[in-house]
């Protein structure tokens, strides 16, 4: 049975690219695929993009070749100077990209290097979104990724069935930038949301509770969110398997904490939080998922 989204992608007419295949972009370019778009994909690293091409996707030589055979394309990349590289340097997708092409960038980087992405982009008639995205490896997988768009909305509207693709809840937010914004704001709440949840298995494991059902009958409540949901067994276990780096966090808690001084905004708690990343970092467990925030709790309680 074809899915309403693999009717549209079809339909669409549209030929997507997806530059950019890590723990995020690899689920995100096969969920376009079974959303029916004829799919062009590269990846930096050889070998990330077998499983894709298997099942119909087209690999790149390079950037500017994938953008050369694509109306849209689709970046998911780790940071500011990786989607600068991917889109100006030698063979990149400006170089391939035509007037009238559109990107999607997916990265999470900061709002102002989102702009001058965008007017760059402009000088050769290639129109720009931000999307972020938010939901971790498991939305990715499954389709169903918050995704924080800036943009023109005439843009946003021609890039709907590629978003809903590999989102849920997708919204533009205004100008280019704009997703980039409330990706920093995501990240804050976040390292509230993670630290609260730790402290609170740690007072738990401390008290010798039966944690696991503490927080089954907190999770109906007031108290419950998504992390207490999906990421406090890992706090509980002290194992904590890859969602999403607790590096790429800290990067991106950077780009909020700078945002926050930029217009007067003082943030203690993200602040707090930052600074227990660099010392998990500076242990070793930069490479955890963002839960093992807890690892810092758990050993200031002598856990």
């Amino acid at each position: 049975m074809v899915s309403e989204n693999a009717k549209s992608g079809e339909s669409s007419g549209l030929r997507v690219g997806f530059a950019g295949l890590g723990t995020m972009g690899a689920f995100m370019s096969a969920n376009l695929l079974s959303a029916g778009f004829p799919l062009t994909v590269w990846n930096r690293t050889p070998g990330r993009a077998e499983h894709l091409v298997v099942v119909g996707a087209t690999e790149a030589t390079s950037p500017a070749a994938l953008a050369r055979s694509c109306d849209v394309v689709v970046t998911c990349l780790t940071d500011s100077p990786q989607v600068e590289e991917v889109l100006f340097g030698r063979d990149g997708l400006a170089e391939g990209l035509s007037p009238g092409a559109l990107l999607i960038d997916c990265s999470t980087l900061s709002p102002l290097k989102a702009q001058e992405f965008g007017q760059r982009l402009a000088l050769q008639s290639v129109a720009m979104l931000d999307a972020p995205v938010s939901g971790g490896s498991e939305g990715a997988k499954n389709a169903t990724l918050t995704i924080l768009v800036g943009g023109e909305e005439a843009d946003f509207e021609r890039a709907s069935g590629v978003l809903d693709a590999m989102g849920r809840t997708v919204t533009l937010l205004g100008p280019l930038g704009a997703g980039q914004w409330a990706k920093a704001i995501n990240q804050v709440i976040l390292a509230g949301v993670y630290l609260g949840v730790a402290e609170g298995v740690t007072l738990g494991l401390k008290a010798g509770l039966d944690v696991e059902g503490v927080i089954s009958a907190l999770s109906g409540g007031a108290a419950g969110s998504w992390v207490l949901e999906n990421r406090s067994q890992r706090m509980i276990d002290d194992d904590y398997p890859l969602g999403f780096k607790i590096a790429l966090h800290r990067k991106d808690l950077a780009i909020g904490l700078d945002l926050a001084r930029s217009v007067g905004a003082v943030l203690p708690v993200s602040s707090l939080a930052a600074t227990f990343e660099d010392g998990l970092i500076a242990q070793g467990h930069g490479d955890e998922d963002n839960s093992a925030l807890a690892r810092a709790i758990r050993q200031l309680s002598g856990l």
